[in-house]
């Protein structure tokens, strides 16, 4: 039996080590700003500082095509130089971004201060998982990465209420503001960072000889690949994903980020509005219960995930949301209802369960399956499905919604969900029982691989040259 949330949240803080209650005690603070800021910046480049609708949002998209462009050289640097030192480098692109946005009147400024942002998103997601992961080990990681994203749902959620009563575009000093106190807020990290956490080491080095680390099976890397401090394993990223297991995780963050977070700005809204005829005030309330939702539930949930195979949340994570967007498609049929707007809230509350799950199963799994030397290239990895199933989401909503297609646009992207579900039961057969979240599979995983490294060399001949 679990223990109940409150005696639960007490134990799992008493639990965590110095390091990662330092790292946990910045979240709220840092992602404030961000709510603070995102909901607002195209209203900002739009509406103050003048800029055409068209180009305010080409100038948003390159918040998501710096970050992906930054990511797979970020996983490279994370692993060479050490998280804690990427990171604060990912942080100085941020606080430089937000202040340039803060002043930008033309659109290159603008342009640069985005920019800068987005490197920063996607240098952020590799470094910060790596850094957690190498603080925060066994089961207690799993819990880390649920109550992590919990906060970080409450700080934007928070933030986002402050900048909608603080922003005003008669008063363009207010939005100047926004910008720089979220500048501000990175200098919490940066304390940390630098002050309680300045001792983690710069990097993970290499075991000699050692085989792969969470695979619980051979890489499958062909002959000739670069292999890291001769350990076995792959180096470089196309080595990596020629790991099975590696390449069906892959592609189940992509199926997720394309069909669960690429629609919450672009195919969710556009549905509620167009066909489920809600009114923008429905949309915004959504989105508030979805954030309650999380910060209410998502330590739930995840105390009910612990313990059960990682694979198996994900299937499981991935009906609710193929369920849920089925409901969404039933507002469809009673538009401009009280109906609708029951279902189009129901709909976000159900889909946020859904995300506590893949937050509960998701960066764990990355994360021992990942050697400790090369954590940021399998983060990274990571993130840049996520970014590319960011992007691509939009696209497809906008061309199916633009043609009077909304049924298909429902189809699409509930099929893809229960796409998640299939690709979580293949990758369940690819894991270890360990890496899978299975107890105690991890000491047993390692017994068989003593004794059978024993029985070999027990075997092998005595070669005296």
């Amino acid at each position: 039996m679990t223990s109940s949330p409150s005696r639960g949240v007490l134990g799992f803080w008493s639990e965590l080590p110095r390091d990662g209650r330092w790292l946990l005690s910045t979240v709220v603070v840092n992602t404030f700003g961000r709510g603070l800021t995102l909901p607002f910046t195209i209203i900002y480049l739009h509406e103050v500082r003048g800029f055409s609708l068209d180009l305010a949002g080409t100038l948003m998209g390159l918040i998501a095509v710096a970050g992906l462009i930054v990511t797979v050289p970020a996983g490279v640097l994370i692993d060479r130089f050490g998280a804690r030192s990427t990171l604060l480098a990912g942080i100085a692109c941020a606080i430089a971004g937000q202040t340039i946005l803060a002043f930008a009147t033309v659109p290159w400024a603008a342009a640069v201060g985005l920019a800068l942002f987005g490197a920063q998103f996607g240098v952020a997601w590799p470094a910060n998982n790596a850094l957690i992961s190498t603080v925060v080990h066994g089961d207690l990681r799993q819990r880390y990465f649920g109550v992590n994203f919990a906060l970080v749902n409450l700080g934007i959620g928070v933030g986002g209420v402050v900048g909608g009563l603080l922003v005003d575009v008669e008063r363009p000093v207010t939005f100047v503001a926004a910008f720089l106190v979220n500048a501000a807020t990175f200098a919490a990290p940066v304390v940390v960072l630098l002050g309680p956490l300045r001792h983690l080491r710069p990097r993970a080095e290499a075991p000699e000889g050692s085989a792969v680390s969470g695979a619980g099976s051979d890489d499958g890397a062909p002959a000739g690949v670069e292999r890291a401090g001769g350990t076995g394993v792959p180096a470089g990223y196309l080595a990596i994903l020629r790991r099975p297991e590696v390449a069906w995780l892959t592609v189940l963050a992509a199926l997720a980020a394309f069909a669960g977070y690429g629609q919450m700005e672009s195919g969710f809204p556009a549905y509620a509005r167009q066909v489920a005829e809600v009114s923008t005030r429905t949309v915004g309330f959504a989105f508030v219960v979805n954030t309650a939702v999380i910060v209410l539930l998502q330590f739930w949930v995840m105390e009910r995930a612990r313990g059960h195979r990682r694979t198996r949340v994900l299937a499981l994570f991935g009906l609710i949301w193929s369920g849920s967007w089925l409901v969404l498609g039933a507002s469809g049929l009673m538009p401009g209802t009280a109906a609708s707007v029951a279902v189009v809230l129901g709909f976000m509350g159900v889909f946020a369960v859904g995300e506590a799950l893949l937050q509960s199963a998701l960066p764990a799994l990355t994360n021992d399956l990942a050697p400790d030397h090369l954590r940021g290239r399998y983060n990274a990895l990571s993130s840049a499905a996520f970014q590319v199933g960011t992007i691509a989401g939009p696209v497809a909503a906008g061309v199916l919604l633009e043609r009077g297609h909304p049924a298909a646009f429902i189809t699409m992207v509930a099929a893809i969900c229960a796409g998640i579900t299939v690709t979580a039961f293949v990758l369940g057969r690819r894991v270890a029982p360990g890496v899978d979240g299975v107890r105690g599979a991890n000491q047993r995983d390692a017994d068989e691989a003593d004794a059978a490294e024993s029985s070999v060399r027990i075997d092998q001949p005595y070669d005296a040259a």
